[in-house]
C-alpha cells in the first residue's frame, strides 16, 4: 500500500470516529450555542437559530439530552448557552446539573430562542446569534457538525473560515477520493494496530454500553427488547437487537455517548455493534475484530462519501451494508464475498428514505441488516444480483458512484419535500 493511502486511511478513522452525546445535530446545535454565550460573555436573554433544512430535519423530532426529554432546536439551543461546555464539541452537553435542567425547560417555555430555516445552499449550515441588552455574539458552522466558520462580537469578526461551497455540489474531500474496497481490505488486513487501536476500542466500550442500557431501559419504542422477545436470540438477532437498542437509547435521549461513523451516532453503532456481536460469538481474537472493523468504518465511510453527511438516503442502509461485508470477512470471507455481500446488500435496500431522527431510525437499523445478511447468504450460495439489474453497474466501485449520485443528487427533491411534510407545509 503507498505511504500516502495507508496515511489517510489512518487520518479518516481518527478524524470521522469520535465521541458524541445524544443525536449529532442537536449537539452541534448546542456547541453553537455554549461558544456563541462564551463570546458574549455573559448569559444571553435571547438565542436566535438558523439552520438548514437538513438540519432542522434531524433535530425535531429527537430528545436532546439531559434536558428532561425536550425535544428540537430550542432545547438544544437553550441547553448550550445554559449549561453548555464549548471545549468538550459534540460532548458540549454532557454535565448538566438537576438545577440547570429546570432553568433549561422554564426558558425554552418562555421562548427564549426562536428558529428559522436558512437556505444558503449548503446541506449542513447553521447560524446561532445570541443577545444581552445592545450586544450580540454569533457562531456560524458549516459542512461539519464541529467546523466552525465565523465567531463575531457586536459586528467585529474575532475568527473566520472561508465556506466551503464544494460539497454543496458533489466534491469529495481528497483523502476520502483515495478509498476503494481493494484499499480498503488491504489496509484492514495489514494495518499496525496500534495506529488505530485507541479509537476502536473506544468505539467498542462507547457503543456497547449504550446498546446495553437500550436493552435495559425503555426508550424510543424498544425495538431492540422487540426483537428479542419476539425473534429468538441467536447471533444474528443479537447483531439487530443489540444496533437497534442503541439507537433506541440515542433517539430516546439517554446520556451515555457514542463514538459516531460519517457525523451519525446511529450510523456509528450500525457499522460497530453487530460486527463486535459477531466477532464474540465467532471467538475471533481482539486483533481481528478491530481488522473487521477498520473494513466496517471504512466502507461506511467510502459510500457515504458520495452521498454526503446529510441526505433524504437513509445513513442506516450504507452502514449496514459496511458491517455486513465485515461480518462476511470475519466469517472467512475474502474479497470477491465482501465485495458482492455489499452490492447484493445496496441492491435490496437502497432508497430507504431518511426522515430526521426519531424513534424509527432502530426499525431502519434493523432493517439494513436484515439485508446485509441476505446480501451475504447469496453470495455463500452463489448467488447475486448483477449490473444492469436496477441501478446496479458492473464493479462494486461503479455500483457505490451510482448510489452516491441516488442519495446526493437523485434524492434532492425527495429531501425538501420530506422537510415540507415534516414542517407542515
Amino acid at each position: 500500500m503507498k505511504p500516502e493511502v495507508y496515511k489517510a486511511y489512518v487520518k479518516i478513522l481518527h478524524d470521522e470516529l469520535v465521541p458524541a452525546m445524544g443525536c449529532t445535530e442537536p449537539i452541534a446545535i448546542a456547541y453553537a450555542a455554549a461558544l456563541a454565550r462564551d463570546t458574549l460573555g455573559c448569559l444571553p436573554q435571547r438565542i436566535e437559530v438558523q439552520a438548514s433544512g437538513n438540519l432542522i430535519k434531524n433535530v425535531k423530532s429527537v430528545v436532546v439530552p439531559n434536558t428532561g426529554g425536550l425535544k428540537g432546536i430550542e432545547a438544544a439551543a437553550v441547553a448550550g448557552v445554559i449549561a453548555g461546555d464549548a471545549s468538550k464539541e459534540l460532548e458540549a452537553i454532557s454535565v448538566v446539573t438537576d438545577s440547570q435542567k429546570a432553568e433549561i425547560q422554564a426558558l425554552v417555555a418562555a421562548g427564549m430562542c426562536t428558529a428559522s430555516l436558512l437556505e444558503s445552499g449548503l446541506v449542513f449550515d447553521l447560524i446561532v446569534t445570541v443577545f444581552s441588552g445592545t450586544s450580540s455574539a454569533r457562531v456560524r458552522i458549516a459542512n461539519h457538525h464541529t467546523h466552525v466558520v465565523l465567531v463575531e462580537k457586536d459586528g467585529q469578526v474575532l475568527r473566520q473560515q472561508p465556506v466551503d461551497f464544494s460539497s454543496s455540489i458533489g466534491e469529495i474531500p481528497a483523502e476520502k477520493q483515495m478509498l476503494t474496497i481493494h484499499d480498503i481490505l488491504e489496509f484492514a488486513e495489514t494495518a499496525k494496530l496500534d495506529d488505530v487501536r485507541e479509537v476502536l476500542m473506544r468505539q467498542v466500550r462507547y457503543n456497547t454500553a449504550i446498546c446495553e442500557e437500550g436493552l435495559r431501559g425503555d426508550y424510543g419504542a424498544n425495538v431492540g427488547k422487540v426483537l428479542l422477545r419476539e425473534c429468538g436470540s441467536d447471533v444474528d438477532v443479537r447483531c439487530k437487537a443489540k444496533a437497534a437498542a442503541g439507537s433506541d437509547a440515542r433517539m430516546g435521549g439517554c446520556e451515555l455517548p457514542v463514538v459516531i461513523n460519517s457525523g451519525s451516532g446511529n450510523q456509528g453503532i450500525t457499522v460497530s455493534m453487530p460486527v463486535v456481536e459477531y466477532a464474540r460469538e465467532l471467538g475471533v481474537s481482539e486483533d481481528k475484530m478491530l481488522r473487521a472493523l477498520i473494513l466496517s468504518n471504512l466502507i461506511a465511510i467510502h459510500q457515504k462519501a458520495g452521498i454526503g453527511s446529510l441526505s433524504a438516503y437513509c445513513g442506516a442502509v450504507s452502514a449496514g451494508a459496511a458491517a455486513g461485508a465485515a461480518i462476511a470477512y470475519l466469517l472467512g470471507g475474502g474479497e470477491y464475498e465482501i465485495e458482492h455481500t455489499l452490492v447484493n446488500c445496496l441492491a435490496i435496500s437502497s432508497g430507504v428514505v431518511c426522515d430526521g431522527a426519531k424513534a424509527s431510525c432502530a426499525g431502519k437499523i434493523a432493517l439494513a441488516l436484515d439485508a446485509a445478511r441476505m446480501g451475504y447468504l447469496m453470495i455463500k450460495n452463489k448467488q447475486q444480483f448483477r449490473g444492469g439489474d436496477g441501478i446496479l453497474k458492473k464493479g462494486v466501485e461503479e455500483t457505490i458512484g451510482v448510489v452516491g449520485r441516488l442519495g446526493k443528487d437523485g434524492m434532492r427533491e425527495t429531501d425538501r419535500e420530506i422537510l415540507h411534510i415534516m414542517m407542515g407545509c
